[in-house]
């Protein structure tokens, strides 16, 4: 279930923290322990209002503990919510409950909607998980190191290594976005959850991202 992942991330996290102490920190980088940013630096550049972001991480606990009754401890289900928008992604038992998930999940306050990425079949193994979270991981130094996106615009979710992104970003964002995450060694699939905005309602944002924008690649909603 839900708490199993959450506690091989901490796991994870904890590693790549302990590893990166050990050397030069990536330009100016926010440094990741446990989640949270230090300084608070994540939170001032998410492209959310600190509500929503309150508000988001309040949909993902209500969200786990509803997929506890439903499933009890059947499957394993991973929720991920942003700017309301709730992602849930790994594995059921049967097409029964899949939709059960989604129609309970869908049904908590403030939800605007859902993008049901569940999978019908046994569950994920131990081994499986700990290299999605390695994905994510991944995912994320590549988006820090590049200099034509804001990181932070972007939320990775990995599963069976499958990526997800989501997001409040523009057309060229959302593509440069999967562009990054198929470069990827060991990503199957990229699949894109985004919301979109304009040029104009990013610049009404009032956000000083200051980076240099690169030619968009090639639209698509799924990139192996």
């Amino acid at each position: 279930m839900t708490n199993s992942k959450t506690k091989l991330r901490s796991l994870v996290l904890a590693l790549l923290a302990a590893s990166t102490l050990g050397g030069a920190l990536s330009g100016c980088a926010p440094l990741l322990i446990g989640g949270a940013a230090v300084g608070g630096a994540l939170m001032a550049t998410d492209r959310r209002t600190s509500g929503t972001q309150i508000e988001d991480q309040a949909i993902e606990l209500k969200a786990s503990n509803r997929v506890k009754d439903v499933l009890g401890e059947k499957g394993h289900v991973n929720v991920t919510s942003y700017n309301r928008m709730l992602l849930i992604t790994g594995e059921v038992p049967t097409e029964a409950e899949r939709v059960a998930v989604e129609q309970s999940l869908s049904r908590i306050e403030n939800v605007r909607g859902t993008f049901n990425e569940l999978v019908v079949g046994p569950n994920s193994t131990i081994g499986s998980r700990s290299n999605d979270l390695l994905l994510e991981s991944k995912v994320k130094a590549t988006f820090v190191d590049a200099k034509d996106i804001m990181s932070n615009a972007y939320k990775v979710v990995a599963e069976r290594g499958t990526v997800f992104l989501m997001g409040r970003v523009t057309e060229r964002e959302a593509n440069r976005g999967a562009e990054l995450a198929r470069s990827i060694a060991g990503v199957s699939k990229v699949v894109k959850a985004f919301e979109i905005l304009s040029e104009e309602e990013l610049a009404a944002l009032g956000r000083k991202e200051h980076v240099a924008p690169k030619p968009a690649a090639p639209a698509a909603s799924t990139a192996q």
